[in-house]
């Protein structure tokens, strides 16, 4: 899955350009990027996870989104902007972030946004074949506790719109519609050679409506207007 965001992060950051990471975790997606030449400025709430990043050789800083209009007042535009692997799902209001990093993006400049999606058959199989309905449907809901933090679940659409004002949306994709999300990974281990080929098949339709409507997550790229 992981793969799949970064061919696409491949068409939109090459050497030389200055990319905003938000929810940045343990740091891999940015240094994945500055090995391809992109300076990262990467982002986290966590002190543990900015810790992490920084062990990596990643210039990182604990910040919240909510906080990342202070963080890049006075700074030059960034090229773009990313949130990999549902960090703006701990986000309330999707709008005020749109607003806040409006101004950090320079014009033309792209925000690849990949967010955990409401509606996941794998999630109900999986966890209703271990007699845990609660947790089969909890995306269902408007939001969830997960170890203190609040979790809502956008739908691609509600996403979209709260971005429309400054950016448009260019390319909504899915990932983990047939592809096993990472809760899978034990058993997905054990065959390879089916993973690889339900990729295949997820990459070849994962921008038809109703597969991003049942993936796992879903990856925005918008465009600043």
């Amino acid at each position: 899955m992981r793969e799949a965001v970064w061919r696409r992060l491949a068409v939109h950051f090459g050497p030389g350009q200055r990319v905003l990471e938000l929810n940045c975790g343990t740091g891999v997606d940015a240094a994945w990027l500055a090995r391809r030449g992109v300076e990262v400025v990467a982002t986290d709430a966590a002190q543990g996870m900015v810790d992490a990043a920084r062990a990596r050789g990643v210039s990182a800083v604990r910040c919240a989104v909510e906080d990342i209009a202070a963080l890049t007042a006075g700074e030059a535009p960034f090229d773009g902007v990313l949130s990999n692997f549902g960090g703006l799902n701990c986000v309330d209001d999707l709008g005020a972030v749109a607003t806040a990093l409006a101004p950090a993006v320079r014009r033309d400049g792209v925000a690849v946004l990949c967010v955990m999606g409401p509606v996941v058959p794998w999630e109900w199989a999986w966890y209703l074949a271990r007699l845990q309905p609660r947790t089969a449907f909890r995306r269902l809901h408007a939001s969830t506790e997960w170890r203190g933090l609040t979790i809502r679940y956008p739908s691609a659409r509600r996403l979209g719109a709260a971005f429309t004002p400054w950016f448009r949306v260019e390319r909504t994709w899915a990932l983990g519609a047939f592809v096993p999300p990472s809760y899978v990974e034990p058993l997905a281990r054990r065959v390879p050679s089916a993973v690889a080929a339900l990729d295949r098949v997820e990459r070849a339709v994962e921008t038809w409506r109703p597969v991003v409507s049942l993936a796992d997550h879903y990856v925005l790229e918008l465009r600043r207007r």
